[in-house]
């Protein structure tokens, strides 16, 4: 996996900085999830990353310059952490349940209600915002790319049926892990969430 094929690089201005952009994006990331877009100023943005105003336009230029960056930022560590997931998991269909558990425990609780920044983006910015429109693609695109790959693995290694269809199963599951994360704003719980992961592995029987 490489961030040019994810295109999740965060495209900063000038020089490095002298100040620690991966906990300023992670609190960039906070605000937008929590407050949307549009919602948010770029005074809470500011006094979240801990930076003037001067700082920000100096690496960012402006307030989209720091929701690009932080969209980079925030596919870049997610996708670390499910692979890390993946990785210890052996069968393809183990693999699989990996995955869909990890976006139902990120469907509930406090995580739950801040929401998915890509899926966000789909909803708030996609239509008004080609570039945008084309990062969630390119995410949306990566990940129904992974859960084929899953099935078509699980389908060699004997653990998922070869009779299941995989390309429309993967967009399925996209579609019901995606929606995971719409519905986890409204504050469900985690044994309701980890059940709904079971219904949809049932797709794979």
């Amino acid at each position: 996996m490489t961030t040019d094929m994810l295109d999740i690089s965060p495209k900063l201005r000038g020089r490095p900085r002298e100040f620690d952009m991966d906990a300023a994006l992670d609190e960039a990331l906070r605000v937008f999830s929590e407050r949307g877009y549009y919602a948010a100023s770029i005074s809470e943005l500011t006094e979240a990353m801990g930076l003037t105003a001067g700082s920000v336009y100096k690496a960012f230029g402006d307030k989209r310059g720091i929701f690009l960056a932080a969209f980079g930022r925030y596919r870049l560590v997610r996708l670390q952490l499910l692979d890390e997931l993946l990785d210890r998991a052996a069968s393809g269909h183990d693999k699989l349940h990996a995955l869909v558990k990890f976006f139902a425990e990120a469907s509930c609780g406090e995580i739950g209600r801040r929401g998915c920044l890509v899926v966000g983006s789909a909803t708030e910015l996609a239509l008004f915002d080609e570039e945008v429109a084309g990062r969630v693609g390119v995410a949306f695109d990566f990940d129904e790319r992974r859960i084929l790959d899953l099935i078509r693995l699980g389908q060699a290694d004997g653990s998922i049926p070869k009779h299941i269809d995989a390309e429309s199963t993967a967009c399925t599951l996209l579609c019901l892990t995606k929606g995971m994360r719409v519905i986890g704003k409204t504050g469900r719980g985690h044994e309701q969430m980890l059940a709904v992961a079971a219904a949809a592995m049932k797709l794979l029987d």
